[in-house]
């Protein structure tokens, strides 16, 4: 685990990182709770190899034992760069890394580390965090989306020690525990990051295709009611406010825009824009009825033909009133 202070060393790694095609980072901030807080640490993450596979998410003791000392061995190539009282090489990390596009950078609730790497000039940004928001609540039922929750929840690895989160980060030298407090959580975000592309972007030929109709069926009547409700309610209360004139009230609001469609006869198009030496040169599709008008003239005209595959997936109702709920 490289602690780095010295401000060369610090350029050289973040010239290093600048070749990476993703990191996961975190940082530690000093007087957080004060209206001055001070970016203290950025601790950085480029090689997760050493992480557990996909299929090594489970809650066996030995299991556990192997992804602690995976864990372990990842948290020895994490980058500690003391920026404290450095803001040139903070100023040179963002420049370097944090709007480069070419670079993903996967944080955990990333809003709050942007607001000392960047704001808004960022470019390509992942939140774990915002991830994790978008599971369905019956596939992983989290309490919270807070990073040793999902730690603990989606990779059954140990509790996350978060006592020396609060602990003062203004103040030098840092305590051991601090370090290695620091240099895991680019680990966890590592390791959080994997599961939830997993859980996400499941891979499509090891999917359980009978259990996810299944649950299908188990939730389909619940959503078309509460989808007709919605709809309903939504109607009523834009009708509501258009007639008590109400265009704000409790987050919903109304309003109103003209859309201004053109249309013109495409003989009379053609004919215009002829009279006026215009070549219009555009691709007019051949629907079935305007074949069937050509008919066989229609093999005078150059016709480029596209064909294209659409997958419909029809579904059928049952009248099975037994599934397990």
């Amino acid at each position: 685990m490289p602690y780095l202070t010295d401000p060369q060393e610090i350029k050289a790694i973040i010239n290093k990182y600048a070749l990476s095609k993703i990191l996961w980072l975190d940082t530690e901030v000093a007087d957080y709770q004060t209206s001055k807080p001070r970016l203290s640490l950025i601790q950085v993450l480029d090689n997760s190899t050493n992480l557990t596979g996909k299929s090594s998410y489970a809650k066996d003791e030995t299991l556990a034992t192997t992804q602690t000392s995976a864990l372990l061995r990842s948290a020895e190539q994490v980058s500690i760069l003391d920026v404290l009282h450095q803001p040139k090489l903070v100023d040179e990390f963002i420049k370097t890394i944090m709007v480069n596009p070419a670079i993903e950078k996967v944080f955990h609730n990333a809003s709050y580390d942007l607001r000392f790497l960047g704001k808004g000039k960022v470019k390509n940004v992942t939140c774990t965090l915002e991830m994790a928001k978008k599971l369905p609540y019956s596939l992983v039922p989290l309490p919270n989306h807070k990073l040793q929750t999902l730690v603990e929840t989606l990779c059954h690895l140990p509790p996350v020690d978060k006592t020396q989160q609060e602990s003062d980060w203004g103040r030098r030298p840092l305590k051991t525990n601090q370090l290695n407090y620091a240099k895991l959580d680019p680990v966890y975000v590592a390791q959080v990051h994997q599961r939830l592309l997993e859980l996400i972007e499941p891979d499509p030929a090891q999917e359980d295709i009978e259990a996810l109709i299944l649950r299908y069926r188990q939730i389909e009547e619940r959503w078309k009611q509460l989808d007709a409700e919605v709809n309903y309610i939504k109607d009523r209360i834009k009708a509501a406010m258009k007639v008590q004139k109400i265009s704000n009230q409790a987050g919903f609001n109304l309003s109103s825009s003209k859309r201004t469609t053109k249309k013109i006869p495409f003989k009379q198009l053609a004919d215009l824009t002829q009279s006026l030496g215009i070549e219009l040169d555009l691709s007019v599709t051949l629907t079935k009825a305007i074949q069937q008008e050509l008919g066989e003239a229609v093999e005078e005209l150059p016709v480029q033909e596209e064909v294209s595959t659409y997958w419909r997936l029809s579904i059928k109702a049952q009248e099975d009133d037994n599934l397990p709920f």
